[in-house]
Order: C-alpha cells, then sequence, then structure tokens
C-alpha cells in the first residue's frame, strides 16, 4: 500500500468569499430591478441582523452545566 501522506487541501476561502460577493451583488440587482430599492435595503439590514445574531451566539460562553430547578 503506498503511503498514506497526502498533500494538505488547497485553502479555497479566498475564492469563496469573492463568489459570495459576486452572488449578492447579482441577487441585489436582481431584486432591486424587481421590487426597487427599499426591498434591497431591507433584505441588507435582515443579513446584517441575521449576522450579527450568529456572531453573538458563538461568542456568548456556554455554561456546561444546566442547572435545573425542581
Amino acid at each position: 500500500m503506498p503511503s498514506d501522506e497526502r498533500p494538505s487541501a488547497p485553502d479555497y476561502t479566498n475564492a469563496a468569499l469573492t463568489m459570495l460577493g459576486v452572488n449578492l451583488f447579482w441577487i441585489f440587482c436582481a431584486i432591486w430591478s424587481l421590487l426597487g430599492f427599499i426591498a434591497v435595503v431591507g433584505l441588507a439590514l435582515g443579513l446584517n441582523y441575521g449576522i450579527d445574531r450568529l456572531a453573538a451566539a458563538r461568542a456568548a460562553p456556554v455554561d456546561p452545566v444546566q442547572q435545573v430547578d425542581d
């Protein structure tokens, strides 16, 4: 059997973030053309709020001992 050593996987983080930005841009343009600028601003604010909530949930300390009231 050949060696179990494999090369490390390439880091596609920059490519994924770039494509996320490109896709977000064209989706915003499509929504703007169909529904107007206010809909795009509302969607952007909603996404920002959701991302902030996820960040706060990830940063919250986790209590390993959950107390149960009897």
